[in-house]
Formats: structure tokens, sequence, C-alpha cells
């Protein structure tokens, strides 16, 4: 799952992911970050459909004499870095291709007022018929917007900072014992499945920024009770309650935490929240959220020597009338963790469904925490080692007291619960980006987890389970040492590692990110029982695998729906008007299937299931 910069090296095979908004203002007056480094495309930008302009010839590259052209003045590049970390390094850094490309040669590819002229406005660039610049563009679908508001000192000292850190190759260690690269890890191709999908546009939600995506709506909740309620939240910090076809504001976050950040985008902010299954009597509910590095200490750091971009908090919120319209009550922080870069933090927090009150699992509390973009930036061992949190799923008893901060309980069913040589909240691990937990109508528990170089994934969650990463993205083996752009088939001796592998996935010749789904178990739409409903967040295609087809061991076979909206058949690139679609996926009372799309804030709900004419 990577971006590609308009002067990076083309590869045939290398997919875009336009994530999140940073370069906006909102509506309430946050200013998000100016620009997350003006080198390529991000999911912040506005996108537009630009006409075929007449192609030029592709800027010549620069010449042996380049270094001429960057100021290697101290106080430049103290600036330059400055600006960098502070709006960069959340896509990009000089080891890896991660979310954005790896900038190490950058400016040896392409001259320097040719950089410099496409980060001050890449729109004119692409307009102006450069063949490279427009190449891509048509490949991508998108374009970063223009930064005229950046100072020539601005630029200046960034190009000069990133000239600084620029290698002649990339080292590439251990790959010749890995045998061939794979180019197309899955060539069979996800097939049409005959079925269509009939949507009717429900509502619209308020837009939470002037700019693409217009609003980041994220995660839709039933709260059972003598009353079922549904609720939906923004990323930028509101948590609405549905109503019919209107949304409420129920919680505004910024309110209750003034420390809280939702930018650069790329998932921070109000990540997720989760009601306590005695909701109604004890009105308890859990939210993470995004704050700044060191706005308080953390209770899961690492060596100063490796950066904090920001922190991600887990509250616990007393509510003062669980039945009431608006929040209002009191939080505790239950937990704070430090994260790299702001890629892959705590995404998802619930319950599972399906525990009975007296079962062992009533009541926990599950986490998933992704990497947070170490092992892309060179902290492999940060997500790899079992006595840390990130790239895990941990289990907690949110009414408990014996962890180490005393903040919450350690289950004793948990699988590390007795080892002292791991971490005890640990359910399972061994993910980039475990980005959605939720549970099958017969027990299973999914855990889908956003790749990086080729996979997409959904696993079966199984307690002390590992599902590889680093040294495993899907059914496939990637190089954390060397350049993870790559995936290469698994050794004979695969066993002998005891990893856990997807039981659905595909490879980025289909998409870029996995958005995961549910199980479908309402009875309106009988063509559509059994199937688990998914699809990729970047594209908008809409998937499905047959419930029980999802199995340790084996693949289950992906198949994708054809949507139609108002009578007419259409994809969400072409319903949102955006490359990025943001595509997500709700159950809603009465197990209403909701889809919807950040890029606009439209919401869809799946009326009928027929067979394609």
């Amino acid at each position: 799952m990577k971006l590609q910069m308009l002067f990076a090296p083309k590869s045939p095979k290398e997919n875009f992911l336009n994530l999140k908004t940073s370069v906006y203002k909102s509506p309430k007056g946050d200013l998000g970050i100016l620009f997350c480094c003006a080198f390529f495309f991000l999911g912040v930008c506005t996108f537009s459909q630009a006409q075929p302009p007449k192609k030029q010839p592709t800027a010549a590259k620069p010449s042996g004499t380049a270094d001429a052209a960057y100021s290697t003045d101290k106080a430049v590049l103290t600036k330059g870095q400055q600006l960098f970390q502070q709006n960069c390094t959340a896509c990009h850094n000089f080891l890896q291709k991660g979310i954005g490309p790896n900038l190490a040669s950058v400016t040896t590819e392409v001259p320097v007022d040719w950089l410099r002229n496409f980060i001050r406005n890449a729109p004119e660039v692409i307009k102006s018929g450069d063949a490279r610049a427009h190449e891509l563009f048509e490949e991508y679908k998108q374009m970063m917007p223009p930064f005229t508001q950046l100072s020539d000192g601005d630029i200046t000292a960034l190009t000069a900072f990133i000239h600084s850190k620029r290698k002649v190759s990339t080292v590439d260690v251990g790959s010749e014992k890995l045998g061939a690269v794979l180019n197309d890890p899955i060539p069979a191709k996800i097939p049409q499945s005959g079925l269509r999908l009939q949507l009717e546009e429900v509502t619209t939600a308020p837009a939470s920024a002037e700019k693409k995506p217009l609003a980041r709506i994220n995660k839709m909740q039933v709260l059972p009770g003598k009353k079922n309620r549904l609720f939906l939240e923004d990323l930028r910090g509101t948590l609405y309650e549905m109503e019919g076809n209107s949304l409420r504001v129920f919680m505004d976050f910024p309110k209750e935490r003034p420390n809280f950040i939702h930018v650069p985008g790329l998932a921070t902010g109000f990540g997720s929240y989760a009601f306590h299954p005695d909701f109604e009597t004890n009105g308890l509910m859990y939210t993470t959220h995004t704050e700044k590095a060191n706005a308080a200490p953390a209770d899961f750091a690492y060596a100063d020597s490796i950066k904090v971009t920001l922190q991600w908090v887990l509250t616990e919120w007393k509510v003062t009338d669980p039945a009431a319209p608006t929040f209002s009550g009191t939080g505790r922080e239950m937990l704070r963790i430090n994260m790299v870069s702001p890629i892959h933090g705590v995404q998802e927090i619930t319950f599972n469904p399906l525990a009975k009150l007296g079962s062992a699992d009533y009541g926990m509390l599950y986490i998933g925490i992704g990497d947070g973009g170490a092992t892309e930036n060179g902290y492999h061992f940060i997500c790899k080692d079992r006595s840390r949190p990130w790239g895990k799923v941990l289990r907690i008893d949110p009414r408990g007291k014996n962890s180490k901060n005393g903040k919450y309980g350690i289950p004793a069913h948990n699988p590390y619960a007795n080892d002292p040589t791991a971490l005890k909240e640990i359910f399972c691990q061994g993910f980039r980006n475990p980005n959605r937990i939720s549970w099958t109508p017969d027990g299973k528990m999914l855990i889908s987890d956003i790749g990086q170089a080729w996979s997409e994934e959904l696993n079966l969650g199984v307690a002390g389970a590992d599902y590889g990463w680093p040294e495993r993205e899907g059914t496939f083996v990637i190089n954390y040492r060397g350049r993870m752009d790559r995936v290469y088939a698994l050794p004979a001796n695969d066993a002998t590692f005891k990893y856990t592998y997807p039981v659905a996935q595909y490879d980025h010749d289909e998409g870029n990110a996995f958005s995961a789904g549910f199980v479908y178990s309402g009875t309106a739409i009988p063509a559509l029982t059994g199937k688990y409903i998914f699809g990729d967040i970047v594209n908008g295609r809409v998937f499905f695998v047959e419930n029980d087809q999802l199995q340790l061991g084996k693949q289950a076979p992906i198949q994708e729906f054809t949507v139609q909206v108002a009578g007419k058949t259409a994809t969400f690139q072409e319903l949102s008007k955006s490359a990025k679609t943001d595509l997500r996926f709700g159950l809603g009372l009465n197990q209403d299937f909701y889809i919807y799309t950040k890029a606009d804030g439209k919401i869809y709900k799946i009326a009928n299931c027929v067979p394609n004419p």
C-alpha cells in the first residue's frame, strides 16, 4: 500500500493509496498541516479532472553538477530537517517505500528547478504538458494541490535537506536468499459474481472539511438496549447518533479533550469507540484518539533515539445518563502509546458482541494496534518483539487493575498472561495494521490487515497466533531488512515458523487497502445471507466471500459485486467523483447494511441484491 510521487521511478505494478486529508481549513477553524511533504499525492489532496494537455518532452535528468544547486549551509539544512520532520515523515523516509516513495535518490533523478516548480504548483506542472507529470496523473488520477503559501526559503531548505540524505543505490540486504521476486503474486483475477447490489442513498454526513475527504466517517456501531441506537463517528472528532436518515451530534470530542488532533489524516483523530456491553446500567464507553508527541508520559514507549510523531490514547468515559441524546460525563485515561509515524495506529477497539454474561470473554476489550510505521522506518524490532504492543491485537479487562499502570486488568485467559517474557495484554500478533475486528454470526473472529507491498488480507482471530508481519505479508515473504516493495514465495521449511495465514487475500492488481465489512445475517435480502461483504478503500470495488468458506489453512475465493444506484450501474469512484473513494461498511439497525464514502460523505443502504441481466 503505497503512494507514488510524480517524479518517482515508475513501475507498472506500483499502486497508490491516497490517504486522509491534511490540507484544508476546517469549518471549525482547525488548520491542518499545510503539507505532508510537498513531493507526493496525499489523500488530503483535492482530486481534479484535468483535461489531457498536449504532452511535451519530459524534463531532462540533472547533470553531474546537481550538488551545486542545493545549499549546504548548516542553518538551511536544520530548517529543512525541521520542515521534513513536521510535515513529511508521515509518509516518507530515506530507507523504504512506505505510504510514500523512498526519497533517497529523488534529487539525482530530476532537475532542481523542476522539483521546485512541482512543489510550488503541481497542478500547473501537469497542465503545462510535462510528460512525466501527466503520465503519472493519468495512471493515478490524482494531483497534489498547489503550495503557493510556501516561501522560497522553505522550499530551498526542504530540498537541501532531502539532497543531503541522498543515496546512490538502495541496499536490499538478504534478498539473494529469498528467490525470485513475485511480480504478480496472485495471478488469478477476482471474477464478477453476476450479482448486483441495488443501493439507495440515505443521507450525506456533514462536511468536516472544505476539501476531500469531506467527511471522514468511519465506524458504525449499534448500541443494543431497550431501544437500539445507531452511531457513526467522524475521525475529525464527532460522534453522531443516526436517527432515521439524519445524523445528530452525540459527542464533540475536541471539547472533551483539548489536546485532540486529527492531522495529518492517515487515520489519526477519533480512531474508534465502543460501548461496554452493560452500558445501559454502567454508562461506560471507550474511545481512542491522537495527541501530539510528548503530550504526556506514555505507558508504552521506546528508546529516546527513536522519534515519536504522536501518541494514541485509550479513554474510558462514564456517561452521566446513558439514555440521554447527547454526551455528558467524565473520562479517565487508561493507556497512552507512542508512535514512530502517524500511520497504523489504534484504529479499532471493540467488545465481542457474542460473549454472554458470565463467560470469560464478556466485557473484555479488544484493541487493534498497528506497527506505527516502525518497520518501514527501520525499527522492525518494535513490532516484532513479543514484549511490546505494536503490531498486535490486545485484550484487556477495562474494569480490572492488575496492569502495569494499574488502570485496567489483564484477563487470566490471555495466551501470555503467565509468560514473564511477553506482554500479558497480547491476544495475537504479527499485523501491520489490524484495521477492523468483527465476529461472524457463527462465532468466528475476523481481523483485517492492510498491507504494504502486495497483499490485503482477512484473518481468523486465534488466541496466541502470529500472522507473520514483518516477515510475512499475506502468504508471501517480505524482506523487512531490505526492499519492502517486493514479495517472495514462502520457503520450503515455512511450517517451522508456525505462522497463521489469511483466509482471504487479494493483491495490488485488484486494489490497495482492505476495507473490512461484515457477514450479512438479515432476512430482508436472502441472496446476501452468509456472505462476508467487504471492499477496497481506494478504488471502491465491493467484494464478498462466503462465510462458510472462511477456514484456517485455506483461501476463500473472492467475487465482485456490480453496484447500482437509482437504476444506473456505477462505480464508487464515479459516484464520489474521486479516485480514492475511502470506502467503508457498516451494520445498522435490523441488520441493515450500509456502504459509505469519506470522499463525499454519502451514505448508502443495500436495498436488494439481484442477478445481473
